[in-house]
């Protein structure tokens, strides 16, 4: 197995859809989703990178922690994706405002100023967690209608204390909690940030905001910003095609120089070395992709011409043709 595998497979379950390591578990998406807030949780996920750490013990690994906020306590997708009762084992969502993200569901809990303070600090102790496990970099979700991109966009943020109304107010817990990770973190291990570029709804978050929240980030050291869009609201409308939010990721680079990360329907090897090779992006990262075909980075160094470390026992299934393909595992 890769160590890809590994972490995919362990770190899902029947009863899991992670978009992120939640960093409490009122902040996980379902209640069996992924998370790092005490020394219970933690120890699960050592057990598994000390296994990746086995198979590839020079590879990266990055952990994305975040927050569902509003679209937390929530049913898997193929289970409907509908908010589950406290009475049914869930929970009462927290968010910036008492907006609910379906106009069926019951409202989020309004975050006191003490929630704030709770939930930032909730992120510091999920990167301390992280850090003592070794992991080389963060990556803070703010896209998707998670909590820090319910404090961003106005269509969930109707706050009228110093975390809502304009943009810098709305900008203000985000950056808060980034400060915090980016302080509690080592300064040599790097943090970025997930954004959603747009709303695609009218009123909502859109390009020109994320400019100027890329523009902060940069100022505060963030070493890279991953650029994907939506989630917020069900009356998006969203106009989806291969690679179609690269432009966003292009945009946000060429007007701050900040090092960005393409994704969204990016699913062949030429369509990304394309991207990169253009400058409209400096990384490029897949998910759905990887889940459909674990062996992708392998097919891709194929058909690219570049070479890849694994395990002698998948020596003798290169292709033909392909005698440089493989070479020792790291």
């Amino acid at each position: 197995k890769t160590a890809y595998e590994i972490v995919s497979r362990d770190w899902s379950s029947d009863v899991c859809s992670s978009d992120l390591t939640a960093v409490s578990p009122e902040g996980r998406i379902t209640p069996g989703c992924l998370g790092l807030w005490d020394e219970r949780t933690a120890a699960a996920l050592q057990d598994n990178l000390a296994r990746a750490r086995r198979i590839a013990p020079a590879m990266p690994v990055c952990l994305q922690v975040g927050h569902a906020g509003r679209k937390a306590s929530s049913e898997v997708p193929w289970r409907g994706g509908m908010l589950i009762a406290p009475q049914d084992g869930g929970w009462l969502p927290l968010g910036p405002s008492a907006l609910p993200h379906l106009p069926q569901e019951p409202a989020p809990q309004a975050m006191s100023a003490q929630d704030i303070a709770k939930v930032r600090a909730d992120f510091v102790a999920t990167a301390r967690y992280a850090q003592a496990m070794g992991i080389d970099a963060i990556e803070l979700h703010g896209a998707h209608g998670y909590l820090l991109h319910q404090f961003l966009s106005p269509l969930a943020n109707r706050r009228d204390d110093g975390y809502g109304g304009s943009l810098a107010n709305r900008m203000r817990f985000p950056l808060e909690v980034f400060d915090a990770v980016r302080a509690a973190f080592p300064a040599d291990r790097p943090v970025g940030m997930r954004v959603s570029a747009t709303d695609w709804a009218p009123g909502g978050w859109d390009l020109e905001q994320t400019l100027a929240f890329a523009a902060q980030l940069k100022a505060r050291g963030a070493d890279w910003i991953d650029v994907s869009s939506g989630g917020l609201t069900p009356a998006q409308k969203l106009v989806a095609g291969p690679g179609y939010q690269v432009p966003f990721a292009a945009a946000i680079k060429q007007a701050t120089g900040l090092t960005t990360m393409a994704v969204g329907l990016i699913t062949e090897p030429q369509q990304a070395e394309d991207i990169v090779a253009s400058g409209k992006a400096d990384l490029v990262a897949l998910a759905r992709g990887l889940l459909y075909d674990p062996r992708w980075a392998w097919h891709a160094a194929a058909a690219l011409g570049a070479a890849v470390d694994a395990p002698q026992q998948y020596w003798r299934a290169r292709p033909s043709g392909q005698k440089n393909l493989f070479g020792a595992a790291a």
